[in-house]
């Protein structure tokens, strides 16, 4: 309640871009960040919204906490981006990840409607020439560009609450939707799914950009069940 309202939604943030890195191996395992101060300084941000991102990251098991003379925050050794990614699945339960995907599904649904209502097709432009510089063959740079430009699809919407939220659910199930990104035919589908989703928006055309999104959220949930189940998970 009694938060600066500037830092709302920055904690999420600062969580995600060093989630990122570490998925992305960008930051590896064992690696040390820098203190909280110096976080706080790099990103703009308060300490204690520093601290904040630092303890969602040990929440989901990214960072490690070390006391002592040679203390401070660690990559956790197990943060192999597959491995933690496999090891979540098969941790989260059907309901729970059907849950997930409800939640997700819903929120850019909302978003990519009001997206197309709003947005200037000047702005898609941009976000498709970012995505044409993405070489297809790469499915860490895939995601990271496909990740943003959700991203800056929601915030097209002009509803902040909507993009807050679409950047929390983005670092909590971009990892799921990682695996499916190392098939280059899902890959690729992918990618050809996400282009008809901003030709729709561009031309202004919310009722078949809401179809898209909820499609290419059941298809992926319904991937990552099956993959969840032939990991031997009940």
């Amino acid at each position: 309640m009694f938060q600066p309202i500037g830092d709302q939604g920055r904690a999420a943030l600062v969580e995600r871009r060093i989630a990122d890195a570490i998925m992305g191996g960008v930051l590896h395992a064992g690696e040390r960040l820098p203190a909280e101060t110096d976080l706080a300084q790099s990103f703009g941000v308060a300490p204690a919204t520093a601290r904040e991102a630092l303890l969602a990251l040990r929440e989901r098991g990214l960072i490690t906490t070390r006391r002592g003379r040679h203390g401070g925050s660690f990559v956790a050794d197990t943060a192999d981006p597959t491995t933690f990614a496999l090891d979540a699945l098969a941790a989260t339960s059907r309901v729970a990840l059907r849950d997930a995907a409800t939640h997700y599904a819903t929120i850019t649904a909302a978003a990519v409607e009001l997206a197309a209502r709003r947005a200037d097709p000047s702005e898609i432009a941009l976000i498709r020439h970012r995505l044409e510089r993405v070489d297809p063959a790469d499915p860490i740079g895939w995601r990271r560009a496909s990740d943003d430009a959700q991203i800056e699809l929601s915030a097209l919407s002009q509803s902040a609450r909507l993009t807050r939220e679409q950047m929390r659910l983005q670092a909590e199930l971009s990892p799921l939707f990682a695996l499916a990104d190392r098939e280059p035919e899902r890959r690729t589908a992918t990618r050809e799914r996400f282009w008809a989703l901003l030709d729709a928006v561009e031309r202004g055309d919310p009722t078949t950009a809401v179809d898209l999104s909820r499609a290419a959220v059941r298809d992926a949930v319904e991937w990552l069940i099956d993959l969840r189940e032939s990991l031997g998970a009940s």
